[in-house]
């Protein structure tokens, strides 16, 4: 891929455009909490689409197609196992976490609500459950920042390193500027893009080829495998593909959608919104993979590139088959989908900072433009770590967004799931199952003991931790029964 004008040009109406909803919801911030949760006033649509954009970063055109495209149809099984999460993180924690975070002092993000929910004095949650996203987050900013360099350098023909600082050049300018609300309405502007691109594209590489018949015709006579569903996995490989849908309770970037909802009514409609969206974006992205590897049988003159990284399977689809403008917007929708992500991992990385660490241990009665300030100085402050971890060119966006995956969800989703559905569960044991959670995936993560996914021990260990710490324990209070009570009730009659 190289250099042309109508692509630079549809790039740059497209960063534009974000740039300017983010100048747009730079003036609809007028405090703290517009600009890290949006005054909790998104509607179902906007709710479903940026929970789904946020949740969908580079690896949805480039990490997951690149496998799929070189293993087969076999590693499906991770869309299967997503689909599943997030469908049960809709179904069992959207609502509940909504009413509960309300009723906990109206608590902005994941560490607020929990040093409320368990009326934690010593602050200890904070810090912990603060640090944790800052770690695991930073990792996850690193995968997008190398979407990113490997998209400019792909499509300008320009140097790995300086690509990458273009790419995420624009996500930093309109997430510093609006904060929540720019995040979510270009996610929803990002989401539409996406899923235009995923049904468009492997529509038209079925037909370049003769067909669904002909394109599976041609996949089989090269390898049968590529069909098998079971090629080359066991038990313990398939049920590490599917647990990556465990992941969905723990990602603070997709919780804070629910946070930010107007209502429980708006997070009903916003499920069916949102696992249609998610059904056929994961599915288009297959069929990418899935018959590319036709694709590219039938055209091997032009599979240099996509032998060479496999993760440049879309883009290079996208430049062979249609024109340069429309190749420009598709490609936009891999921009779309690093900037979405990435926007919604700085934010909640610069309220951690911000509400969690900032406000409570060094400026007490900070005003509320001195926090939106501060937020934004942490988004850059991130950007910048994230940058510096991406610097290498090698990195693999599913690796790194794997491991960070697995750490999200080990450490915050038994947490995070459990003190919604069972209000016995205290602090200690919160404690308990956030560091066992976060040790056992960064332990496991270097071992691979089994070849099992990190994020099924660690979420199986944190979440015996919570229950056995939390029955030794003294009950919570009446109070904090209440609370919880309060939220169940509303969340039931809703």
């Amino acid at each position: 891929m190289a250099l042309n004008s109508p692509m630079l040009i549809t790039f740059t109406i497209y960063i534009l455009g974000m740039l300017f909803i983010g100048y747009l919801a730079y003036r609809s911030t007028k405090n703290f909490d517009d600009y890290i949760l949006g005054g909790r006033r998104l509607g179902s649509v906007v709710t479903a689409l940026s929970a789904g954009a946020s949740d969908m970063s580079g690896w949805l055109l480039m990490g997951l197609p690149g496998v799929v495209f070189f293993a087969g149809i076999s590693e499906s099984w991770i869309a299967i196992g997503l689909c599943l999460g997030a469908w049960l993180n809709w179904r069992l924690v959207a609502g509940r976490l909504r009413l509960q975070t309300e009723k906990n002092n109206n608590a902005l993000t994941l560490p607020d609500y929990l040093t409320s929910r368990f009326d934690d004095k010593s602050k200890m949650l904070r810090i912990i459950s603060a640090l944790v996203i800052l770690i695991f987050f930073t990792i996850y900013c690193a995968s997008g920042v190398v979407a990113g360099g490997m998209l400019f350098e792909s499509t300008f023909g320009i140097p790995y390193h300086e690509a990458m600082i273009y790419g995420a050049l624009a996500t930093i300018a309109y997430t510093f500027l609006g904060g929540f609300l720019a995040v979510s309405w270009t996610d929803t502007v990002q989401a539409t893009l996406m899923i235009f691109a995923l049904i468009l594209t492997p529509i038209i590489v079925i037909f370049s080829i003769g067909g669904i018949d002909t394109s599976i015709e041609i996949i089989k006579a090269k390898d049968p495998a590529y069909l098998d569903m079971f090629k080359g996995l066991d038990f313990i490989a398939i049920v590490s593909l599917l647990a990556w849908g465990l992941g969905y309770f723990g990602q603070p970037h997709i919780l804070a959608r629910f946070m930010a909802a107007d209502s429980n009514q708006t997070i009903r409609k916003a499920r069916r919104i949102g696992m249609t969206w998610m059904i056929l974006c994961l599915g288009g992205t297959v069929a990418v993979g899935f018959f590319g590897i036709a694709y590219f049988e039938v055209n091997p003159t032009v599979a240099g590139p996509v032998m060479a990284k496999n993760e440049r399977i879309f883009m290079e689809l996208a430049s062979l088959l249609f024109n340069p403008w429309i190749a420009g917007i598709l490609l936009s929708a891999i921009l779309a989908a690093v900037m979405s992500t990435l926007s919604c991992q700085l934010l909640v990385c610069a309220s951690a900072l911000t509400e969690d660490l900032y406000k409570p241990f060094i400026r007490k009665n900070a005003s509320q433009k001195e926090l939106v300030w501060v937020g934004r100085g942490m988004v850059l402050l991130v950007a910048v770590i994230a940058i510096y971890l991406a610097r290498d060119p090698e990195n693999k966006v599913l690796d790194l967004v794997s491991n960070a995956w697995a750490g999200f969800g080990a450490a915050f989703g038994p947490v995070i799931l459990i003190s919604v559905t069972w209000k016995r569960m205290t602090r200690n044991g919160a404690f308990a199952g956030m560091l066992i959670g976060a040790l056992t995936v960064l332990v496991w993560m270097q071992y691979k003991w089994f070849g099992l996914y990190e994020i099924i021990p660690g979420f199986i260990f944190a979440s015996i931790a919570i229950v056995i710490v939390s029955l030794m324990g003294k009950s919570p209070t009446a109070e904090n029964q209440q609370r919880f009570d309060e939220a169940e009730a509303e969340y039931r009659n809703t």
